[in-house]
């Protein structure tokens, strides 16, 4: 039996924080060596962090990159274990993303990754190029400094294994894996056991089974032992790198870590049977078969064992059952560790959120208590890391350090219901209750006042003072009435972000929390520059749908019991006039539904539909709901005011990205923000359509009345379309 201990890891690295990032890797060897661990695999790039960017364009980077490589291979780190180093490496004056592998103070290999991520999120051939000679280990010069430091002048450069005395061992990063063509099964028919995935992904929601199913899949065909290692936490920018680092072994899961965690370190180990991975391929005859006549791919020897011999102290890992979050938990997970990061690097002493009572503000709300209650639970299991944060931005002094969420709330976070006459007693009691179930610092505070000043100011320069439309006011008096209120509630809130902290003799300021969501991004159903304007947004890619049922689970998992009341209650912004007939509702304003806003977003961007094909693709997806022309109408309408409203993308807060469909236009939905919003050619295609398909349908329904011996009225052929989005239009359309 050859017996093999690895260890994979979850590093939560911050993009050129060298410091930070080089300690991270040092302690998750230190924890390898602990569990008896051969091997140590780390995330991709993970000197650097992987979200570097144009960063990764200027040389510093890289030497800075070499140079914390130098100081972990000048100690006895890498001593009788194999370490794979995520990190830049200019060859030829060509920049590759690389895993370098260590061991013993030296540079076995460097293998440059040969598929980049370039989609989405991704943009890796901005600052990367592929490696493409895959029958080809050049010879690298290592740069002096190394050179002398390492006594090692050179070493093999490209694709290819290590083989060891015992097994042999290859790297496949990131990106590799998703491939049609992974490099995983030519390894595997040239004698390669273990696979090593260095990888930089990103959480998004209903993403995880994706990976797990391709980890798994990639060792039932061909067996082997497949680690991998990912980031975990924010880094910089949108993402937040979800870990869950696992080993499986010929098709089973053995050892899986955590998706969400306010962890900076986590080290899996476990314990592999190799003789299992020997024995699984060969019951497969046609494994035997393509291995025997295929190319082997090139590799580098190395005259050292990894394994170590039958004992009975050592027991090989059992499988596991894979856990998985549902998308509530993820939404509750994700975000608030998202934030947490934000929050202990940028300086910042808490976080400030307009609360309104409603279902996106209160879900934030609920997010921020839920980061408040993972610090408590960090803290109560000894992770000096977050209590020596926790402490510093809650400003605890004498010892004393957060034991309670709601008290560490009532520190870190404020919330503010800015009302006007618009607002209904309703939203204001519920953001006060919400408020009081999370310990957040609340302020009630009336803004007719400041809406009255510049109304008054308007008149004095104009001479008019406009009137809401429900008072007999004109669709632009209206709107311009909405937006002073919702713009007016953007200043207060950065007012008082800034300057609460002095009031209250506390240091620092506050990050001011956004609350818009992605169906209302991608509709355009927010006045720029409003209270949609912040400093972060956690929810900005989470659906309306989505945001409900985390609601719904809220309550009852998060202990914050009045986000039923918020959930139950109909969308409104409640920037107009209540009345007895009449009240002001989302749906309505938007002349579409939350849930058809969903489908127009899924069909626009991952589909890749334009009108024509969202026409086509809706009216299979409608058929006997709705009439050719009716889905027509709302394809229309849909995109007129995308189009129309595609400017406000161009300043959206940033957002955690969590959905497929974000219209950020900033990092992942790269359209133009200025269109010809009547779409004259792709809507006149649709009508043509409309046409066509109706006719044949009245054709042969006035031939079926003929064969039955009906008479068909010569007047019966007009289809009644009702009007798509009668109602008032939201502030800032």
């Amino acid at each position: 039996m050859r017996l093999l201990t690895v260890a994979t890891c979850n590093l939560n690295q911050w993009a050129m924080d060298f410091d930070n990032n080089l300690q991270n890797i040092k302690e998750s060897i230190s924890r390898a060596k602990a569990a008896g661990a051969t091997i140590r695999l780390g995330p991709e790039l993970e000197i650097t962090g992987y979200g570097c960017e144009d960063h990764f364009l200027e040389l510093d980077t890289v030497t800075h990159a070499w140079e914390c490589l130098k100081d972990i291979l000048s100690g006895d780190w890498t001593e009788d274990i194999l370490c794979s180093i995520g990190m830049p490496v200019i060859q030829g004056s060509v920049r590759y993303n690389c895993q370098v592998f260590c061991m013993n103070r030296k540079i076995l290999m460097i293998r440059p990754k040969m598929s980049l991520a370039n989609d989405g999120n991704y943009r890796e051939l901005r600052w990367f190029s592929a490696w493409k000679h895959k029958d080809q280990l050049v010879n690298f010069q290592l740069p002096n400094n190394i050179s002398e430091a390492l006594s090692q002048k050179s070493v093999p450069f490209g694709y290819g294994y290590i083989q060891f005395l015992d097994t042999a061992v290859a790297a496949e990063i990131c990106e590799e894996l998703f491939t049609p063509d992974a490099p995983h099964i030519e390894l595997a028919l040239s004698g390669v056991e273990v696979f090593m995935n260095a990888s930089g992904s990103h959480h998004q929601l209903r993403k995880l089974d994706l990976r797990l199913d391709l980890i798994k899949s990639s060792t039932i065909i061909c067996g082997g032992v497949y680690m991998y290692s990912n980031h975990q936490g924010c880094d910089g920018g949108r993402l937040y790198f979800d870990g869950c680092s696992c080993v499986a072994v010929n098709g089973d899961v053995v050892a899986q870590g955590s998706q969400f965690s306010l962890k900076d370190v986590e080290v899996l180990a476990a314990q592999i049977d190799l003789d299992a991975v020997a024995s699984y391929r060969g019951s497969v005859s046609s494994f035997g078969e393509q291995a025997s006549y295929k190319s082997r791919v090139l590799s580098v020897t190395v005259p050292y064992k990894l394994c170590q011999p039958f004992n009975l102290q050592t027991l090989p890992s059992s499988l596991i059952k894979i856990r998985f979050h549902s998308p509530e938990e993820e939404i509750a997970f994700g975000p608030s560790c998202w934030l947490w990061d934000y929050l202990r690097r940028s300086g910042a002493s808490g976080f400030l959120l307009p609360l309104s009572g409603g279902a996106d503000s209160s879900a934030v709300a609920a997010i921020v208590g839920c980061m408040c209650q993972l610090v408590i639970k960090e803290i109560k299991n000894g992770d000096e890391q977050v209590k020596a944060d926790a402490i510093r931005i809650g400003q605890y002094t004498n010892g004393e350090f957060p034991t309670d969420s709601r008290e560490f709330a009532k520190r870190i976070f404020y919330t503010v219901y800015m009302g006007t006459e618009n607002s209904s007693e309703a939203t204001r009691s519920r953001a006060k209750v919400l408020a009081n179930e999370i310990g957040s610092w609340h302020l009630d505070v009336p803004i007719d006042s400041v809406i009255s000043a510049l109304l008054s100011l308007f008149q004095t320069l104009t001479g008019k003072r406009p009137r809401y439309k429900v008072d007999g006011g004109s669709n632009t008096e209206n709107l311009g009435l909405q937006n002073i209120q919702a713009r007016v509630r953007m200043v207060l809130a950065f007012m008082l972000a800034s300057l609460m902290p002095w009031v209250q003799n506390k240091s620092g300021f506050f990050l001011v929390l956004g609350s818009s969501n992605v169906d209302e991004g991608l509709r355009g159903y927010l006045t720029k520059y409003d209270c949609s304007s912040a400093d972060i947004n956690p929810i900005g890619s989470i659906s309306k749908q989505d945001l409900r049922a985390f609601l719904r689970w809220a309550a009852v998992n998060l202990e914050y019991s009045s986000l039923a009341d918020v959930e139950a209650a109909p969308p409104t912004a409640e920037l107009e006039p209540i009345r007895s007939d009449y009240s002001q509702l989302d749906e309505v304003d938007m002349g579409m539904t939350y849930e058809e806003l969903s489908v127009y977003g899924r069909l626009r961007k991952i589909f890749r539909c334009g009108p024509v094909s969202m026409f086509q693709n809706l009216c299979y997806r409608w058929s006997g709901r709705l009439s050719p022309s009716d889905v027509a109408a709302k394809v229309k309408y849909f995109f007129k005011y995308y189009s129309i409203n595609r400017h406000k993308m161009t300043v959206l807060t940033p957002s955690y990205h969590a959905e497929s469909y974000s219209p950020d236009d900033n990092r992942f939905d790269l359209r133009q923000f200025l269109y010809n919003s009547r779409w004259p050619y792709q809507f006149r295609k649709i009508d043509d359509l409309v046409r066509a398909v109706e006719g044949s349908q009245i054709a042969s329904a006035e031939f079926g009345r003929q064969e039955n011996g009906e008479i068909a009225s010569e007047n019966g052929s007009g289809l009644g379309v009702p009007a798509a989005g009668s109602g008032n239009p939201k502030a800032g359309l």
